[in-house]
């Protein structure tokens, strides 16, 4: 018996409890290469147990979905490098581009240094805005990010051209995968592994790129975050 006919049993026959409670329970004593989790039904009974066949016979609810720590922010966030153009209405002195340091900052007149990376363009506005209050009254200030260098990520292993890519939107790991030219002969494409900055660690996120390239494995696929490296083995 093949599983997509025990499949068909089971679904038929958890229909039929469901209009006849007083059928006996479905018997497996013929069954036993039915796989497990099609066996499981046995405790089943009526709509639950059509419910489980469902699940089963599709496939719903058995892929996993990538973890937290991979999903792409909703928001572009400042990094060190980029370039941004601080305009502030009616005062040409502190309307400036600049760029933010290797430790975050940005330097403008009057306030000095001001913690930039990690912010949204809106979030350092109202920073700005507040610092800027004790100088002038009711100050308008306006964050333009006008060159975005800060999203670089690694490609290193065995790929045909392992580098550095700077990049300037938000990027996936395939795409990232074939501006580095593909895999090479050599490279072990279930061992694909991303190593991401995490304070003082790094995380390590397996990426399955067998996975990934079949029906329903376009989930898998990820976004990656500024100073990623992705390595094949």
């Amino acid at each position: 018996m093949t599983f997509r006919s025990v499949v068909t049993y089971f679904t038929a026959t958890a229909l039929t409890r469901v209009d006849n409670p007083t059928m006996p329970p479905i018997r497996l004593h013929k069954l036993d290469r039915v796989p497990p989790a099609v066996i499981v039904t046995r405790a089943l009974g009526g709509a639950a147990a059509l419910a489980f066949v469902l699940v089963v016979a599709t496939g719903e609810g058995v892929a996993q979905a990538p973890p937290d720590n991979t999903r792409a922010p909703d928001v572009y966030r400042i990094g060190p490098e980029d370039t941004l153009l601080i305009s502030v209405w009616k005062n040409e002195a502190i309307t400036k581009t600049v760029p933010v340091r290797p430790d975050g900052m940005i330097s403008l007149p009057l306030v000095q240094d001001v913690q930039a990376a990690g912010l949204t363009p809106m979030e350092l506005r109202d920073a700005l805005t507040k610092k800027l209050s004790e100088f002038m009254p009711s100050p308008e200030v306006s964050v333009i990010v006008t060159e975005v260098r800060s999203f670089k990520v690694s490609v290193i292993g065995e790929v045909v051209k392992p580098a550095r890519y700077e990049l300037k939107s938000r990027t996936t790991v395939l795409d990232v995968l074939a501006i580095a030219g593909g895999f090479n002969e050599f490279a072990k494409r279930k061992g694909v592994v991303i190593l991401r900055p995490d304070g003082n660690v790094m995380k390590r996120i397996p990426f399955d790129y067998s996975k990934v390239i079949t029906p329903g494995g376009e989930h898998l696929n990820f976004y990656l975050m500024p100073g990623d490296i992705i390595l094949v083995p």
